[in-house]
């Protein structure tokens, strides 16, 4: 039980899940728009989520302890250094406007993680894209919406439609959704400078925030050109669970309440796709 228990922590811990959920969306992508699903690009997404999210949670901790890492800590370096490197050799095999669109989204995720502008006598702290106030979900969001529609998208030459925008949107949204748990639980960890939702109107009413943004998301779909019955039903299905995760939120969650099951919700969102086709 021991050994299963840290499994599931270094799963969790090292990005592998959150990098399956970025992954389950672009399939999700493939799946409404008909998409051949780009094999080189479905692997880069997967190795960069892993590269990217790890840099971000463990950028200042490698900087400052460098010397007195933990264990696990080094351990993880390594595994995502080892993704570092294949999400090189795949992007090689990539085309030229993947790449540009590509590196846009690197550049948002690079400055989320590095200071761009140094402390200062007015600066109480170096400033990145993460510590300016209220940006930081709005930021994850437009990445993860960027990468899993737009990219395999582009990916198969496609117009970017109206529908296209709408999902670009709703994926926007869903993605909002699924943070409100994570800063619920991290209300009494955040500094009050960074202004996240649930500092700003409370937790009760970023509960009643979530359900409206799941309920526009889903309305959204009716916007669409073409709607398919089977994307119809799981997205309700998904934006009913999203919902109850939401509302049994709380400040003392269980470890892996926000961490595991919130995270996993876009796999939950694949299979039910899967299922009903």
């Amino acid at each position: 039980m021991r050994l299963l228990k840290q499994a599931l922590d270094f799963y969790i811990n090292s990005s592998i899940h959150v990098a399956f959920s970025v992954l389950a969306l672009a399939f999700i992508t493939s799946f409404e728009f008909e998409l051949t699903p780009n094999i080189n690009l479905l692997f880069f997404i997967f190795f960069a989520s892993i590269t990217g999210y790890n840099f971000v949670k463990y950028y200042g901790l490698a900087k400052w302890h460098h010397r007195h890492l933990t264990r696990w800590l080094k351990t993880i370096q390594i595994f995502s250094f080892l993704c570092f490197l294949a999400m090189c050799y795949f992007t090689f095999l990539l085309s030229v406007k993947i790449l540009v669109v590509i590196t846009i989204f690197g550049l948002v995720t690079f400055l989320y993680a590095v200071p761009f502008l140094p402390k200062k006598m007015y600066l109480d702290e170096s400033m990145n894209l993460r510590n300016i106030s209220g940006l930081k979900v709005y930021v994850i969001a437009f990445v993860w919406a960027g990468v899993t529609v737009l990219l395999p998208i582009i990916s198969e030459n496609n117009i970017l439609g109206a529908d296209v925008w709408i999902t670009f949107f709703q994926r926007f949204l869903f993605v909002i959704v699924l943070m409100l748990p994570f800063e619920i639980r991290d209300l009494q960890y955040d500094d009050l400078k960074l202004s996240t939702i649930p500092q700003k109107i409370g937790m009760k009413q970023t509960k009643l925030v979530g359900t409206i943004l799941l309920m526009v998301l889903f309305f959204l779909e009716f916007f669409k050109d073409e709607i398919k019955p089977s994307h119809l039903i799981s997205l309700l299905i998904i934006s009913f669970i999203s919902m109850i995760f939401i509302i049994l939120s709380k400040k003392n969650q269980s470890k892996y309440y926000s961490a595991f099951w919130v995270e996993g919700l876009p796999i939950v969102w694949l299979v039910t796709i899967l299922f009903l086709d």
